[in-house]
């Protein structure tokens, strides 16, 4: 089986339709081959959703179901964006749209406002913090820097859950936000802003959605001419949609049902800005007839990696964790979870920066290791500790790759070269593809060793770099190819921003890790107070914490560490302790997953069943409750009479089961007892799925105990069988 992830840089274009679909897993073919009504697909980390549904959109494309000017693809940033351009480029899917829900609604608004509006459309402006502090002026209410950042983010919140100013005291109220100031002042401002907009003709990111809406509402002509256009849709981190992007999402449906969402319930970590995973776990109860998928084989982590995340959600309360779905490793083992604590914050990092050291000694790409915090505050000790240790390293949130200033002029350079390479002396001795880059940017600041230290000087060398080591990767997968060849890769990726990878330990917070991968992983400081974080007071903010956490451990491929402080600083009381979410965990530890586990092929955690204190008492054990469609443990007393998830497709025979309510409902009369006493509907609905031929298969159903299955085994079997059932044999 083909990994999710990994495949090869320059992957030959499939020759057919079928040809799209090898190598996909059993319930990835399922999701690529849905090419009809809603679809919903529920996909773990490491799962390879990216690979789903862009092998669907490509399948449905290649095999002439949807037209490719016809699908729409929207996702939440211009990086995942880019990468699903990449892949349905290198599947011969070309003409498909994938853009993020602004981009989309920015180009249909540019397109429609002379019609819809007349004349120009404002100026969409790219910040909104100086609006929002020229309406503090306006206001006379003063705000710092904080202040202003924070105020900014509850505007925003505002918008895209479509609250207007006289409503936002209430709604912050009902959601439980943690506001920075009074909430009238909020408001006040909230509405003074608009204003300032208003009178400079200028719209933010926010408007260009709700701007949208309001045109696809007011103008049905409009709506149809997009809905003509647009006939399937695609929708990448479902459970981010926010109440506004959802409402978006329905004007361009209509009445249509050709929509495919993909989510995970247990990566919700943007309810702060407006993300709710309310949309995809009511998919099913909105769209009763849709084919739902889940996607639990994990190609991206170890078993050991798996279990802990696993582990981390076993714990966890709430809807989202009603809906966690149990990853299953599809690799080899690895190394086990490294856990350490420190004195203090600074002693942490040094830790960190001299094991990643190690681990590049020892033949881990500094690229292949990643830093991930809470809080961007934490950044500038790893920085130094990093910095003091001779470490490269990038900091995540910087310039996307193709926009910086050395990589833009190293793309003018080589598109020279490219073209009047004949008259280039640097090009004199060199024939083969890599050494006409080198060549060529060696005139732009690259040598064969990096520079000392870090910086500007080395953030160039490194960018210069990703260029090399690119040109021999293209070289290498299409021999012969030419300097143009490259230059017209480069503008291709530029144009998907499809960025190579820089040589450098990748600092990231928690947050801007969502949807990357590393080799290894060290998540710092997790500790009280840091994760969870301590502003996060309610059950649900203490929840999203512990997801938080999860999409953490799920970014490590192989090695995973995990340190806190004792203290912040050296000299410090040690007064700090790990974070509750490692309780049962870590070893040593105790708590609601404190008792030990086995790890068996997979992942799956089993039951200790040792001896000693931990031991669990024989009579206690119980075997273990398994959906017999995606193989996630059951704990619901309906779903283990189902003997699969609620949510799980289901091949019930409509039929069979309306024949056994009928004949439960006589039995029921004759009994004189209510209906359920005869058979559950739960029961009833897994008789029909399994539709038994003998006792034993009956016997094995939840629900049909030794009595009901002397009373009534035999007329079940013999409507399972097309048969009436034997007058008069039940309820004697």
């Amino acid at each position: 089986m083909t990994a999710a992830t990994h495949s090869p840089l320059f992957p030959q274009v499939p020759d057919s339709a079928d040809a799209v679909l090898e190598g996909l897993d059993p319930e990835q073919r399922e999701v690529a081959t849905a090419l009809r009504g809603p679809v919903c697909v529920l996909a773990g980390a490491g799962t390879g959703k990216t690979r789903a549904i862009t092998h669907r959109i490509a399948y449905g494309v290649r095999a002439g179901v949807l037209q490719s000017s016809s699908v729409l693809a929207v996702t939440f940033t211009n990086r995942a964006a880019g990468e699903m351009r990449g892949r349905l480029r290198q599947l011969g899917a070309t003409g498909v749209q994938a853009r993020t829900f602004h981009s989309a609604a920015l180009r249909q608004l540019q397109y429609f406002w002379p019609k819809a509006i007349g004349g120009s459309m404002p100026r969409l402006v790219d910040r909104k913090i100086q609006l929002v502090a020229d309406a503090a002026a306006a206001c006379r209410i003063r705000l710092d820097r904080g202040e202003l950042r924070d105020v900014t983010a509850e505007i925003e919140w505002s918008k895209v859950t479509q609250t207007v100013p006289s409503d936002y005291a209430a709604a912050a109220a009902k959601a439980g936000r943690d506001i920075p100031r009074a909430a009238a002042e909020i408001a006040q401002l909230y509405a003074t802003y608009e204003d300032v907009k208003r009178d400079r003709a200028v719209i933010d990111f926010e408007d260009v959605l709700l701007l949208t809406v309001a045109v696809l509402q007011d103008r049905h002509d409009i709506a149809e001419q997009v809905r003509s256009q647009y006939q399937h849709f695609v929708v990448d981190e479902y459970q981010d949609v926010s109440p506004l992007q959802q409402r978006l999402l329905e004007l361009w449906l209509g009445d249509r049902d050709n929509l495919c969402v993909v989510g995970d319930a247990s990566q919700t970590i943007y309810s702060f800005t407006g993300a709710t995973p309310d949309h995809l776990l009511d998919f099913r109860a909105r769209h009763p007839g849709a084919t739902v998928v889940k996607l639990v084989r994990d190609y991206r982590s170890t078993p050991q990696v798996v279990h802990l995340a696993n582990g981390l959600l076993s714990q966890a309360r709430g809807r989202a964790a009603d809906h966690r779905l149990e990853l299953i490793s599809q690799r080899a083992a690895g190394p086990e979870p490294l856990y350490a604590d420190y004195t203090d914050e600074p002693a942490e990092a040094e830790g960190a920066a001299r094991r990643i050291r190690d681990l590049m000694a020892a033949g881990v790409p500094a690229s292949e290791i990643a830093i991930l915090f809470r809080t961007n505050s934490q950044s500038e000790t790893y920085e130094q500790a990093l910095a003091d240790a001779g470490v490269p390293y990038q900091l995540r949130g910087a310039e996307r790759f193709f926009d910086r200033p050395a990589v833009r002029k190293a793309g003018v350079a080589l598109r020279g070269a490219a073209r009047f390479g004949g008259n280039d002396s640097l090009l004199d001795d060199v024939v083969d593809l890599p050494s006409q880059v080198r060549a060529v940017l060696s005139g732009e600041g690259w040598t064969t060793e990096p520079p000392a230290g870090s910086g500007a000087v080395r953030e160039r060398w490194e960018s210069l770099a990703a260029l090399v080591n690119l040109a021999q990767d293209f070289a290498a997968a299409r021999p012969g190819a030419t300097l143009a060849d490259l230059v017209a890769e480069l503008d291709e990726r530029a144009t998907a921003q499809h960025a190579p990878t820089v040589q450098g330990v990748t600092l990231a917070s928690l947050h801007s890790a969502k949807g990357l991968e590393w080799d290894a992983v060290f998540l710092v400081g997790v500790a009280e107070g840091m994760m969870p974080i301590s502003y996060a007071k309610t059950d649900e903010q203490i929840e999203e914490e512990r997801r938080l956490l999860y999409v953490g451990v799920t970014r490590a491929r192989e090695r995973l560490h995990v340190s806190w402080a004792l203290a912040r600083s050296p000299g410090s009381r040690p007064s700090r302790r790990p974070s509750r979410f490692l309780d049962g965990l870590r070893p040593g530890s105790t708590g609601a997953a404190g008792r030990p586990g086995l790890v068996a092929p997979g992942g799956i955690e089993r039951g200790y069943t040792g001896t000693g204190p931990t031991a669990v008492p024989r009579r206690a054990q119980r075997t273990v409750a398994r959906c017999r469609v995606c193989g996630r443990t059951l704990t619901d007393a309906g779903e283990m009479k189902l003997m699969r998830c609620e949510d799980c497709p289901s091949d019930m025979d409509e039929g069979l089961y309306e024949r056994l309510r009928e004949w439960r409902e006589v039995q029921a009369q004759r009994s004189g007892q209510p209906a359920f006493c005869v058979f559950t509907d739960k029961t009833l609905m897994a008789i029909a799925e399994t539709v038994p031929d003998d006792e034993g298969e009956l016997a094995r159903i939840p629900g049909v105990g030794v009595r009901k299955l002397n009373r009534y085994g035999a007329d079940v079997l013999a409507i399972c069988g097309g048969q009436e059932p034997v007058e008069g044999a039940a309820g004697d």
